[in-house]
């Protein structure tokens, strides 16, 4: 028996850093992220056969079967794959793990109560092997589609973002990806900010407070289909990033966004930013492809933005 998982990966777009339990358990966090058409794969092959052995073996190999009447145990061969440049920003490792505990579990993922559950242990398994981070990416993953996530201690609250079919395709043509071709690990720059947060640096945390609130005005933003006050709080993300530590920027990030800025509403470094990916809101589809030939020119990976509303998958052969 063949067993396939698949999840997205994700886009944010308002809030990250406050899905971090730091903040979150103290003053609940929130942000709006969107899964995407990117995706981790695994593969989990069950071989319930019983496989030869060599002919010494096999008399004793029966005569404890016959015993204890042991079952045979199944081969496993497990597998992953995904096209996504390491270090992206695009919350992968996490989406890795939705994928591997779907297998692990070997049981159909039926229901949004399932994927969120998968989330939250994935959550935990990156806990207790210290990894600091938050708690978006495995709930956009496990989900799928746009969402406001709310985080509280250990609870987690989530509340779609229905939009017609139209405004997500006119989404999707204005939405751009720029690989920077610069990973970053994420748990450093987490280590950074959360000193500050620590030592009570007053720009760090009124940046945290105002990356909660954003979350909460792109959703009323996307609401009201005013991509104008959007962008500006995509652009604003930028900021406050800043504000937590300057390794959320790098040159070559700011140079690209001013490199970009005449073709762009607004835009945000993914996830920690100090590298990965970079997301950019064109003015138009026109502007959008301008922008793909500029950044393409400096020979960086560019990729188009889709909306995945599925989520985590599980199939059986």
């Amino acid at each position: 028996m063949i067993i396939r998982s698949r999840a997205p990966v994700r886009v944010d777009f308002a809030g990250a850093w406050t899905d971090v339990s730091y903040f979150a358990s103290a003053f609940k966090g929130a942000t709006l992220n969107a899964a995407i058409q990117m995706y981790v794969t695994g593969e989990l092959q069950v071989d319930d056969e019983p496989h030869a052995v060599f002919d010494t073996e096999q008399a004793a190999l029966e005569d404890r079967q016959q015993r204890y009447d042991l079952p045979h145990r199944p081969a496993l061969n497990v597998s992953y794959g995904t096209p996504i440049p390491a270090g992206s920003g695009l919350g992968t490792s996490a989406t890795l793990n939705c994928v591997w505990l779907a297998l692990a579990r070997r049981e159909p993922v039926t229901s949004d109560d399932d994927k969120m559950d998968i989330a939250a242990l994935a959550y935990e398994v990156e806990k207790t092997l210290g990894i600091l981070g938050g708690k978006q990416d495995q709930y956009a993953s496990a989900i799928g589609g746009i969402n406001l996530f709310e985080f509280n201690d250990d609870e987690v609250a989530r509340a779609p973002i229905e939009l017609p079919p139209e405004r997500v395709h006119e989404l999707e043509e204005l939405f751009l990806l720029c690989y920077t071709g610069q990973a970053r690990l994420s748990s450093n720059i987490h280590r950074n900010v959360w000193g500050n947060f620590r030592a009570g640096r007053e720009d760090t945390v009124r940046a945290l407070f105002a990356l909660r609130d954003s979350a909460y005005e792109a959703r009323d933003a996307l609401a009201q289909w005013d991509l104008d006050a959007f962008a500006r709080i995509l652009t604003n993300q930028r900021h406050y990033m800043r504000a937590l530590h300057e390794s959320t920027s790098t040159q070559q990030i700011e140079e690209l966004f001013q490199l970009a800025e005449p073709e762009i509403m607004g835009g945000k470094p993914c996830g920690a930013g100090g590298g990965g990916c970079l997301l950019f809101l064109a003015r138009t589809p026109a502007a959008r492809e301008r922008l793909r030939g500029a950044l393409s020119d400096r020979d960086l990976t560019v990729m188009d933005v889709r909306f995945d509303f599925e989520g985590l998958t599980l199939l059986a052969e």
